[in-house]
């Protein structure tokens, strides 16, 4: 007989593993300040941006230069380097014992409404790796411009182990 417990899968690191997904090398800081901040067993991590090495890969607002499947890329590339910021930080994916908060936000013009779809690109990464039950709570944003002149930002917190 399965049980529930037994037929989870494993941990973030197995899990990426599974996926095929190799993670980025963190983005470095574009200013003065650090990627990650733990402070007790909350890790905090910075605004993080669609970018590989140290440009940025998308460009523009939704519903001007890009749609809505662009952005949904851009979210998932910045969820990417949200995971490899957390296990540089910490060593290992598996030390996540939550996601508390997700942040997004995304640069649009006009009336574009959906941003929650966007958002969900990076919401699906991340329930992907450490699974439905540390879904984090979500706040988005529509925004008129962002760093670099991407379309999407990610602010990330989790609950980790000290």
């Amino acid at each position: 007989m399965v049980t529930r417990e037994s037929s989870r899968p494993g941990g973030a690191e197995q899990r990426l593993k599974e996926l095929g997904i190799k993670l980025p090398s963190p983005p470095e800081p574009f200013g003065t300040y650090v990627e990650a901040v733990q402070t007790g067993n909350l890790l905090f991590l910075t605004g993080m941006l669609p970018t590989e090495g140290r440009k940025a890969k998308f460009i523009g607002r939704i519903g001007a230069e890009l749609d809505v499947e662009t952005g949904r890329k851009a979210a998932h590339l910045a969820a990417l380097n949200v995971l490899a910021v957390a296990r540089h930080h910490l060593g290992s994916l598996d030390k996540v014992t939550r996601i508390v908060r997700l942040g997004v936000s995304v640069a649009t013009l006009g009336d574009v409404r959906d941003q929650p779809k966007i958002a969900d690109a990076a919401s699906e990464l991340l329930q992907q790796i450490f699974g439905e039950e540390k879904n984090p709570c979500r706040l988005v944003y529509g925004v008129t411009s962002l760093p670099l002149g991407t379309p999407v930002e990610l602010e990330v917190i989790f609950e980790v182990v000290r």
